[in-house]
């Protein structure tokens, strides 16, 4: 059993003898002898079976009927793929950007597959793709953007995945897997541009039949790439430690317990923003210029900020350029993430396994960003957040003759406290504040069924019954000065409610409650054509619960209640095909179309993204996935995404008073990071250098232009990106040293952006992705 189970983590699809994946290669497939014999045979890159765990399952990727993209570690080195967010480069309709535009944390995380996700990473807003580490699922957008640590694998799931993964999967789920002890020893040493420098050490410190236990640890460290003119302090840094143990106890052949524990630290300058333009017409920006002497700026009455080159006025002429900040406000970015997890997997008969998952994690995260990027008080924001979570999962597993089944239960909990301050109004004299506790719990029953009605012919059906209860208890303050302490909270619901006014805006003394259910259902068909050939059908459905806004100017409904917002959910049907025509190429494709109905999307409600249920979209795309080995020397691999995802109608705001928000999303808008098209092409070659082998490669990526909000007022056009590596190995394989390029043309480009432009903020702000950057890492295995 433990062999069969390390293999499902390592198989690869590509490897290599002698050449610079060898020995990561080797360590992820020490326990897969089928791997092993194939390397034995091959001289060189070679196409190889790959076992995936989408199903809950261990199945060949060629056989199950899901749309799934998978990388073991020696595919992600190849690639130059180290962090969660790099995916976006090689898996097809994937956006997996960082950087807190909401929250001003360097590790949130918005997450899209097939146009489906959310673009608010606070707390209190659940993500719509699930995030999996070890099986063990994330509930929170920060800290998703995350380092591979030490990796073994990763599965991106496509479309609503709400039957056997089940809670907020409504876009996917992103399955990492880390090493188990028996995968090897291995050192990393690096150093790059902007100071860089990284290490990480992995490696087994007790293997034997009973007990096995591995460590790793890394660190990274370097400069940012955006200089704030006020203090020089650089943004966009890196400053981060992680470790985590992995014990596996065999007590028997049919008996396995695997303990786990992971630990990452992170205290950065803050997320990279600069300033975009402003509304010189908007209250704030010219309250503020008034306040600082701009010349020829008054309010009241209100006069536009005149268009005047002066550092007191709120106008365009405070863009500084695209890696240069003009703000002062605070600005910093933490993190402190840490899980323990305990699996269970007992092979009962023959007929029957159990596999049990339980698992803790604790979250705390703080983030602080100058919204509006000047030197004058228009937005700042201030986070700090902790989160605990707990989650239990069994799965009973039955094979039988031609037939194959889940039945399972899960249990979800999750409590955090969440402080939002942000700095507004007239400048220096006030700010508005909420403290909010939010607590979630999850429970749910599901089934998947599969029928292997002939050789050929295969059928499968599935359920999951969801119910989830959510709950705020929050205080919503006005307060001045500015230097104030926050004070306790009031016993007693303040006396006007509906609109925020100066003092206390809003008192929950006690918990408001919402509640959901759902059941979300699945099935497919597959055929098997040839040996070469697999084609197939699907249907899944998907869900996400709704909740409660919790920013410091929420609004409130009739009865005094904090604002809610629904559920929402996806349909979709898929066809697609898996194939591999030849022993050196491997073609896989699917077409979908998804009904997207109540989506979730942010209206500026003032200076503030609140939460609705905005419309109704019908998403149809495709995806082609390719690798190719020409020759044992050359590996070609290439994927190509294609969206159609625009919002077919646009639900009406409920009436709430005199601050209801404008519609700004329209008929016809693009979803958010939902671009129309994207591909990657990747190759690589093997030279022969004496006892040496030396293997140059490129990587284009290509996407078109993107909105990151669904009123389409924020984006960037399409980008053409090249990234490089040339790497040298030893003839064994036991080292190498890899010379990376990032960004090799210089592109300029958004990489994230907000704004509100429309409101009484009137800001814009933006991201830039780092310049063209070098890295050299060697790594030794031992």
């Amino acid at each position: 059993m433990t062999t069969e189970k390390n293999a499902c983590l390592s198989l690869g699809k590509v490897t290599t003898k002698n050449t610079l994946f060898l020995c990561s290669a080797l360590a992820l497939t020490a326990a897969a002898p089928t791997l092993a014999t194939a390397q034995e045979q091959s001289d060189g890159f070679s196409i190889e079976e790959v076992t995936v765990t989408a199903r809950r399952v261990e199945e060949n990727l060629q056989d199950v009927p899901v749309s799934v993209s998978v990388a073991t570690a020696a595919d992600l080195e190849r690639q130059g793929i180290t962090r969660t967010t790099d995916l976006t480069d090689i898996v097809p309709n994937l956006q997996f950007a960082t950087y807190g535009t909401l929250t001003g944390n360097n590790s949130a995380a918005q997450v899209f597959i097939r146009g489906i996700g959310q673009t608010d990473a606070t707390a209190g807003v659940d993500p719509g793709v699930g995030i999996y580490v070890d099986d063990v699922y994330m509930g929170r957008a920060v800290g998703a953007a995350m380092d591979f640590r030490d990796i073994a694998s990763t599965q991106v799931l496509r479309g609503p995945q709400g039957t056997l993964f089940g809670r907020n999967t409504i876009g996917g789920a992103v399955l990492v897997t880390t090493n188990k002890p028996g995968a090897g020893n291995e050192v990393r040493v690096g150093a790059g541009d902007d100071n860089l420098f990284e290490a990480f050490i992995a490696g087994d410190l007790v293997t034997n039949d009973t007990f096995g236990l591995r460590a790793a640890v890394g660190t990274r460290s370097r400069d940012g790439y955006v200089t704030r003119v006020f203090d020089d302090r650089d943004f966009g840094d890196d400053n981060m430690v992680t470790g985590q143990v992995t014990a596996v106890f065999t007590p028997s052949e049919n008996l396995e317990i695997t303990f786990r524990g992971d630990y990452t630290e992170e205290d950065e300058n803050g997320s990279p923003f600069v300033f975009l333009e402003i509304n010189e017409t908007s209250a704030f920006p010219m309250i503020a210029s008034a306040a600082a002497g701009c010349p020829g700026s008054s309010f009241p009455p209100p006069v536009p900020v005149p268009d005047v080159d002066d550092p007191r006025c709120a106008n365009d002429f405070q863009a500084l350029g695209d890696f240069t900040n003009g703000g002062n406000a605070s600005a910093f970015s933490t993190l402190e993430n840490m899980g323990l997890s305990m699996t269970v997997d007992w092979d009962v008969n023959d007929f029957f396994s159990l596999v049990s998952i339980t698992a803790s994690r604790n979250l705390d995260w703080t983030g602080a960003r100058d919204a509006d990027n000047t030197p004058l008080l228009i937005l700042a924001t201030v986070g700090d957040s902790e989160n605990d979570q707990f989650s239990q999962e069994i799965r009973g597993h039955f094979t039988l003759d031609r037939i194959d089944g889940v039945v399972g239960a899960f249990y979800f909990e999750e409590s955090a406290f969440d402080l939002f301050r942000a700095d507004l109004g007239t400048p220096g004299t006030s700010y508005d504040a909420n403290e909010v506790n939010l607590d979630s719990e999850a429970f749910a029953l599901f089934t998947e069924w599969s029928f292997q009605l002939s050789d050929v012919l295969s059928v499968s059906a599935g359920l999951r019954y969801t119910s989830e209860d959510k709950e705020l208890q929050g205080f919503w303050t006005n307060v001045a000065g500015a230097d104030t302490p926050l004070p306790p909270w009031p016993t007693d619901l303040c006396p006007l409610v509906g609109v925020p006014t100066p003092g206390c805006l809003f008192v929950a003394p006690s918990a408001h409650s919402v509640d959901f259910s759902s059941t979300t259902g699945s099935a497919s068909i597959s055929y098997r054509v040839s040996d070469a050939l697999m084609v197939y059908g699907a249907y899944s459905q998907g869900f996400k619960s709704g909740g409660f806004n919790r920013r410091y100017n929420s609004l409130l409904q009739a009865d005094g209640s904090p604002l809610a917002y629904d559920e929402e959910t996806a349909d979709s049907f898929e066809i697609g095909f898996k194939s591999d025509p030849s022993g050196s190429l491997r073609l896989n494709g699917a077409l979908f179309s998804n009904t997207y109905d109540d989506i979730q999307l942010s209206y500026r409600v003032g200076p503030a993204p609140l939460l609705f249920n905005a419309g109704k979209a019908t998403i149809r795309g495709g995806e082609l996935e390719l690798f190719y080995v020409p020759s044992d020397r050359v590996i070609i691999d290439a994927s190509v995404g294609i969206l159609d995802a625009e919002l077919d109608r646009v639900a009406d705001v409920p009436d709430l008073g005199p601050q209801t928000p404008s519609a700004t999303t329209e008929e016809g808008n693009q979803l958010p990071r939902a671009p129309d098209s994207e591909f990657h092409l990747g190759a690589s070659y093997i030279f022969n250098v004496g006892r040496f082998e030396l293997t140059p490669r490129l990587d284009l990526t290509h996407r078109d232009s993107i909105f990151f909000d669904a009123a389409n007022a924020i984006g960037e056009e399409s980008i053409t990106i090249l990234n490089g590596s040339l790497t040298l190995a030893s003839g064994d394989g036991s080292w190498r040293v890899v010379l990376r390029g990032e960004n090799l043309t210089d592109e300029r480009y958004l990489l994230a952006g907000t704004t509100s432009a429309s409101t009484a903020t009137g800001y814009s702000e933006g991201i830039f992705a780092r310049p063209r950057n070098f890295t050299m890492l060697f790594t030794k295995e031992f």
